[in-house]
């Protein structure tokens, strides 16, 4: 006969598993190649300087979460999740729709300018386009 065992026992048992090794491992070489990538990209100008430290932030924070498994089990038990592991993709979600965000408010900002630079490069075509007429006549192709 099987047992059958309530959520709340299945969620006790996920949360009382110990951290594997290679785990740990897996964290801590995902957080230091995280870093040197950003700093390869900074140096080679992929990426720009004032992108660096919320990369660096992000490296930081992995580097010590992964030092630091319990807090990671710790905000697991008080949110209610069921694992680590969820916990872990629900901040990486969160993190991800900020990145969003912010691309977005950049691009908006971008489209603001765009838009102003196209006009006020229209307005001073138009200007040199009417001086030019004053001074030399009537283009002989209009």
């Amino acid at each position: 006969m099987n047992p059958t065992l309530t959520p709340e026992q299945l969620r006790a048992i996920f949360l009382a598993a110990s951290d594997p090794g290679a785990a740990r491992a897996l964290a801590l070489a995902s957080s230091l190649s995280l870093a040197a990538a950003v700093l390869w990209l900074v140096r080679r100008r992929s990426l720009r300087e004032e992108y660096t430290p919320i990369w660096m932030g992000v490296a930081a924070a992995l580097l010590l979460v992964s030092l630091r498994l319990d807090w990671i089990h710790a905000l697991t038990r008080a949110t209610g999740a069921w694992t680590s592991s969820s916990m872990i993709f629900f901040l990486g979600e969160v993190f991800l729709v900020a990145i969003c965000l912010n691309y977005a408010v950049r691009l908006s900002r971008a489209n603001v300018q765009i838009k102003n630079l196209a006009q006020e490069q229209a307005l001073l075509r138009a200007r040199l386009d009417r001086v030019e007429t004053a001074a030399h006549g009537p283009p002989l192709d209009a």
